[in-house]
């Protein structure tokens, strides 16, 4: 096996070996795991398509298409989502724009001929053929992006830098529009000709900029779910073809010391009723079913208050023997943590103590008194604030 620190960073491609190498050992030492630079991976390379095409596929109704102008003067990014008009490129300026087009593939059968180049990887794993067209300075800037991509250069010159720091920060600037990155600080510079192809895993901080002319760029992107993505289909999925008779049970059930409580019986049986839930840990799991159950089958939610009461406000109030009712709609269960306890409150979640949280969803009435400490006030305050809770001030006989 070659040490990573043996390898290189940039190879030369032949028309028999694009990606410099054979395809297996490209899988084994760059796939996923480090960025390669190969020049002239397509030797003589033409571009299939023109940026007078590439324009006027930006035109049709259903193509998905960005014109995004940096004005690099005072840094600001104007973004704007396609169907374009000739307008629209008639007032670009001479500088500093690039024009993006996803899905060129499913319109361009040369584009979607350079497909057969990357057969060596799943069908299924391809998700697109972007192409971007940019004047001298034009790009998005710097930025990360979540899945593989092989970035052809097909006209003119585009110079890329990339950060192979593993610990890069990923943060993004609040004011732009374009997941642009805080910091970047590249450690690899390119100057990419047509032909030359940089493939870049997921998690790689780039940034590609036009240089000395017209460029076009085109983008192999690959299809990349996210745990999320997955996770959340896999359960959409199941829920279709669970029959609904199959329910959460609990025929071992003992008599309660604490109503609200959702203890580890519990989660025992969550997991026997939810298999794909046997790999989470018990707080993760205490978490999704406290916010579901409490808001499970709840027809209405309680509404805020339209004026807010200030800490000050509340004290004052149960100092002077105002109790605190529980809204009708408002439904409590609450969990112990390794740390005092989660009170859950209509899908919601609230750090408290585990002694307040048991009393508030054994009672529907409380008397905190003039004896409330100010942890506990904190967390009234906020559940008499988002409408869960209600002040009360008892008739005087």
């Amino acid at each position: 096996m070659t040490k990573a620190s043996a390898l290189p960073i940039e190879v030369r491609g032949s028309a028999k070996q694009p990606l410099g190498m054979s395809p297996a050992q490209f899988l084994r030492d760059y796939w996923q795991k480090r960025p390669l630079l190969i020049r002239q991976a397509f030797p003589d390379f033409v571009s299939p398509i023109e940026p007078d095409e590439l324009a006027g596929l930006a035109l049709e109704e259903t193509a998905l298409s960005r014109l995004i102008i940096h004005d690099e003067s005072r840094d600001r990014w104007k973004v704007k989502s396609g169907p374009l008009t000739e307008k629209d490129f008639a007032s670009t300026p001479n500088k500093n724009w690039t024009l993006l087009v996803q899905d060129v593939d499913k319109w361009d059968a040369d584009v979607a001929a350079l497909l057969e180049d990357f057969r060596f990887l799943p069908s299924w794993r391809l998700d697109d053929i972007m192409v971007s067209y940019a004047e001298p300075g034009g790009g998005v800037g710097p930025h990360v992006d979540q899945y593989d991509v092989f970035l052809l250069q097909g006209l003119g010159q585009r110079h890329w830098a990339i950060d192979t720091n593993p610990d890069a920060p990923k943060d993004f600037r609040p004011d732009v529009e374009l997941k642009q990155l805080k910091v970047f600080e590249p450690d690899h510079e390119w100057m990419l000709e047509p032909g030359d192809m940089l493939y870049l895993p997921p998690g790689v901080p780039h940034d590609g900029t036009a240089f000395g002319g017209p460029c076009l760029t085109i983008s192999v992107g690959m299809r990349a779910p996210s745990q999320a993505e997955l996770t959340g289909d896999l359960a959409d999925y199941l829920a279709e073809r669970l029959p609904d008779e199959l329910r959460y049970t609990d025929p071992d059930l003992a008599p309660t010391k604490s109503a609200g409580e959702i203890d580890r019986a519990a989660l025992a049986r969550l997991r026997g009723a939810l298999p794909f839930a046997a790999s989470l840990d018990d707080t993760t799991l205490t978490d999704w079913f406290g916010r579901f159950i409490t808001r499970y089958r709840n027809a209405q939610v309680p509404v805020a208050p339209e004026k807010e009461l200030t800490e000050a406000a509340l004290r004052k109030q149960l100092d002077g023997g105002a109790h605190l009712l529980r809204h009708p709609w408002a439904r409590m269960a609450w969990a112990r943590g390794k740390r005092g306890a989660t009170l859950f409150v209509n899908g919601h979640a609230y750090p408290a103590a585990a002694e307040l949280a048991e009393r508030l969803c054994d009672a529907r009435e409380l008397a905190p008194g003039k004896s409330v400490a100010d942890t506990e006030l904190a967390v009234l305050l906020i559940l008499v604030n988002d409408g869960h809770l209600v002040v009360h001030k008892p008739r005087r006989r």
